[in-house]
Parts: C-alpha cells; structure tokens; sequence
C-alpha cells in the first residue's frame, strides 16, 4: 500500500494506528495556533486596541477573534470541495500552510503605537488566513480519522479530534502560565506575548512533512462517477443533514467556547480572580476534560451515538445557570475549579463524538464538505461570537442573560439530537 492508496480492511493495525496518530499531530498544532490568540489576548490586546477601558479592549480583541470564525465557513466551504475533490491529505497538508502564515504574521506585526491603524489591520488579516485554514481543517480532520478508524472503534478513535484540539488549547495555556513564571508582566504585555505565535509557525512546519506522508482515504477516481461536491449539491441534496449539523452544532459549540476560551476571562473579568490563577484553574480543568474524549467516544461505540448527545442537551439545559452563576461569585480557586470541570463534563457528551456523527451522515463524495461547511457556519455565528455577546451583555449590565442565551442554544440542539437517527447503526462510511 502506497501512502496515497485509500485505507481499507486490509491496513494493518500499526499503519493505521500512525496514520491516526499524525493526523491527530497535525490537529493539535493547527488548534495550538488557532487558541494562542485566545489565551494570549489579555496581554496583547493594549498593543493592538489602546484604552482606558479593560473592558473595551478585551471586547476590541474578541471582535477580531469572531471575525475570524466569519472566515470559516468560507474556509470549509472552498477546502471541503478541495478535500472531496483532491482527497483528504491535500486539504489537510493545505490547512496548516495557511495556518502557519497567519501565526507567523501576528508574530511580527508591531503595535499600534509603532505603526498605527496598521497594525489592528494585519491582526485582522492574520485572523482572517486562520479562520480559513481551521475552516478547512475540521472537516478534513474529522473526516479523516472517521474514514481511517475501524467502523466498531469510531467513537472512540475520532475522540481524538477533540483530544488534539484541546490539546492544542492547553499547550497554548501551559506556555501562557510558563511565561507568566519566568518573565515580568511587563516583558508579557511587552514582546514576550508574540513567543507562542513563533512557536506556533515552526511547529506548523513539521506537521506539513508529516502530513505529507500520511496514507489517503478519499481519492478523487473512488467518486468519478459521482457528483462533483459543491455547496448547491450539498443543501439541494442533503439538505436535512446539512440543517442537522447547524443543529447539533449551534449549542455545542456556543457551550464548548463558553466553557473554555471564555473562562478564563470570565474568571479575571468577573470573578476576579488574578491572571495566573485564572489561566491555572482554565489549564486544570482543560486537561481533565482532554482525557474525558476518548472514554465518551468509546462509550458511544457501546450504546450509541443518539443517547450520548442527547444527556449533554439535558444536563446543559439544567446546569448552564447555576454553574455560570456561581462561578460569578465563587472565591475559591478550587471550588472554581469544580464548576468549570463540571461544566466540561457535560459539554464532553459533544465535544467527544460530534465529529464522528457528521462524517457518518454523509457520502464519501460530498463528506468533507458536508462535515465542515454547515459546522462552520454555526461556529461563526454561534461559538466565534460567544466571547464578544459575553462582554456586551456584560458591559450592557445584563451578564446574566448570556447564560440563559447558552441555555436556550443548547435547547435547540437537544432537540436536534432527539430527532435525528443514530449514525453508530446508521453509518454512510462504508469503506475501513
């Protein structure tokens, strides 16, 4: 078997295995760039947005980190015909060059102070190139290792998706906590904040050789006789699963991005707890939640993939409010630990198979397009916008309402999970 030969029964064990494991590689530095920005806004945001206001800078900087998510379902929309087309390793290997370009460019972009409108402007731009590139990067991955897994460890070898992402999340927050130990806060808020994005770029460099000699699991000559993926044939074709991932994805990504990238400014802006604490209960509770994935992945290979999401629904439902809210006022390091990890959990009943039952609902011709674009669209309007709805109604006076706003999108997604069938008896991957 050649490394472009698609993947079938007769792939050993261990070639299967490494295909996964540098799939998930690939992932993980893809997700460390993506959320550098995210763990590092608190000390760059001055450079780029001036203000008297904390507040109002955090806000500036949450913008740029939405409109971003506005890139990807053009991202998706373009790299998921790209990946159908061409195959999977194309898109993935194409993902992370772009990926490692927008690191790079808000690695060295100088402040505002130096350049002016400038510099908020190329921020803007590198976002704009990384919300392409994870766009793209979702549903070549996610269709990538659900094609590669065997059909009776799906669940659990597609988890791994999320296990990369949060991994990629937490490198990012452990570098942040090293950095806060070893330099002052003014070297931080100074230059020290452009080291992850450095680290970033260079890691991205050796996932592209090792994603080139990943095996394949889509070519274009196994679907010459179908049609050409496209977005018309998507919604025209499979509109029901198209609207079911908006669905299933509206309140899970709104949940996940609430309980992670936001947190931790929740925890300082809010809460008021220091900094570093905030970034160690963050780190904490992220790591937990990391070696959660493959267990609730496992579970869904098990009893299926309908009742795993349909207890995150109903547990986000009834425990969204209560745990935001006595995270507002909660003073102690460890009890704010508990409730973040509690809503983790939760959120873990999404995070784990989500990936796993988007590729299953679709094609192999129209698959990678079909998991990325309809998930990126409810990304940019749902969970890339999470941090910024956050800080209005905070700053409106009304913090509260978001709460029951995450509470009413997950509602919607419970009711998406209840309907739709389950994709462990019902798979359209066929191959492996």
């Amino acid at each position: 078997m050649t490394a472009d030969t698609p993947a079938d029964a007769t792939m050993s064990p261990a070639r299967r295995l490494r295909n996964i494991v540098g799939g998930s590689a690939g992932n993980l530095v893809e997700w460390f760039d993506w959320y550098a920005y995210a763990a590092f806004t608190l000390y760059f945001a001055p450079v780029f947005f001036p203000s008297e206001d904390p507040t109002a800078q955090l806000l500036s900087a949450a913008a740029v980190f939405a409109v971003g998510f506005l890139m990807r379902p053009i991202g998706a929309w373009i790299m998921g015909i790209y990946a159908d087309r061409k195959g999977r390793k194309a898109g993935l290997t194409l993902s992370v060059t772009l990926m490692c370009t927008g690191s790079l460019i808000i690695g060295l972009t100088p402040g505002y102070a130096t350049i002016g409108l400038a510099a908020p402007a190329l921020l803007l731009f590198a976002r704009l190139l990384q919300g392409v590139s994870v766009g793209g990067e979702y549903g070549s991955s996610a269709t990538y290792l659900s094609e590669m897994a065997e059909p009776h460890r799906r669940g659990f070898w597609s988890s791994f998706q999320y296990v990369t992402l949060i991994s990629g999340q937490l490198i990012a927050l452990l570098l942040l906590i090293v950095l806060q130990n070893t330099l002052s806060e003014t070297a931080l808020a100074s230059w020290g904040w452009r080291i992850p994005f450095f680290v970033g770029a260079a890691l991205a460099v050796i996932v592209f050789w090792l994603r080139r000699r990943l095996d394949e699991t889509h070519k274009a000559e196994d679907v010459k006789d179908k049609p050409k993926s496209s977005a018309v044939q998507l919604f025209v074709k499979h509109p029901k699963e198209a609207f079911m991932v908006l669905g299933l994805t509206a309140g899970g990504t709104l949940a996940f991005y609430t309980y992670t990238t936001y947190l931790q400014k929740f925890l300082v802006n809010t809460t008021g707890f220091p900094k570093n604490t905030a970034t160690e209960i963050s780190a904490a509770a992220l790591f937990i939640f990391m070696l959660l994935q493959p267990a609730v992945g496992a579970l869904s290979d098990r009893i299926g993939r309908r009742p795993v999401m349909v207890a995150f629904g109903v547990l986000g439902v009834l425990c969204t409010v209560p745990i935001m809210t006595m995270l507002s006022w909660v003073d102690s390091p460890l009890a704010a630990f508990g409730l973040a990890l509690a809503g983790l959990v939760i959120v873990s009943g999404y995070t784990a198979i989500n990936a796993v039952v988007k590729a299953e609902l679709f094609p192999a011709h129209i698959r990678a397009l079909g998991v990325a674009l309809p998930y990126a669209i409810a990304n940019a309007v749902f969970g890339g916008t999470a941090e910024y709805v956050a800080l209005w109604f905070k700053g409106a006076g009304m913090e509260s309402v978001f709460f029951w706003y995450v509470t009413g999108m997950i509602g919607v997604s419970l009711i998406t999970f209840i309907k739709m069938r389950d994709t462990r008896y019902n798979s359209l991957i066929t191959h492996t």
